[in-house]
């Protein structure tokens, strides 16, 4: 058994251990049944369901394709229950799956599809800003399907270097060059007349 710190305490009776995991007020759970003997640690149980859902839902983030989540509707839904549905559909989104909506008809129902779509419209425009429709309405069979993807984020642009005062890095290199070569430029024509000042004149 393992205590709530990672401590071992060793092996012994189920007994035992279940009573020293109450008096800690704590649960006793499996966490390697497969082990021989099987290992069994004190811990919150709750807390520890919440952690590993937590890991769970972050894993799934990570993968590159998510699963499809079916909401299904009727016509006549009513204003309480497509609040309901529109927060469903974006806790389905934020993880990275896909939405699809189907719009059900029953009896008189199948002949006011403009019904279907204007509701399916409806929840395409409330969740517009967690994703974008993939499939738009379109009736199969006795039913209207949409389909709506999770909205990628955009990449962020890669800052780009700067020196002190935001001029480019480069940019300065070539100001400093250009000033470099315009006084290497004067002092040498300064040089060239003050040579040309001390020699003495050619006798003809």
């Amino acid at each position: 058994m393992i205590d709530v710190d990672g401590k071992q305490l060793g092996v012994m009776h189920i007994r035992r251990a279940l009573k020293i995991a109450e008096e800690r007020g704590l649960d006793l759970v499996e966490v390697a049944p497969n082990a021989n003997p099987p290992v069994c640690r004190i811990l919150d149980y709750g807390r520890y369901r919440y952690q590993q859902e937590k890991l769970a839902k972050e894993a799934k983030k990570k993968q590159k394709g998510g699963d499809v989540k079916t909401i299904r509707l009727r016509p006549s839904i009513g204003a309480h229950d497509i609040e309901t549905k529109i927060r469903n559909a974006t806790e389905f989104l934020e993880d990275g799956d896909k939405v699809k909506f189907v719009v059900i008809f029953r009896s008189r129902e199948f002949g006011r599809p403009q019904v279907a779509e204007a509701l399916l419209k409806k929840f395409a425009d409330a969740l517009q800003d967690y994703g974008v429709i993939e499939k738009a309405p379109v009736m199969d069979g006795r039913q209207m399907v949409m389909i709506i993807a999770p909205k990628k984020k955009p990449a962020r642009p890669e800052p780009k270097p700067k020196s002190e005062g935001g001029t480019p890095s480069n940019a300065k290199n070539e100001d400093e060059q250009d000033r470099s070569q315009a006084v290497q430029a004067d002092s040498n024509g300064q040089t060239d007349a003050q040579e040309s000042r001390e020699q003495p004149p050619v006798p003809e």
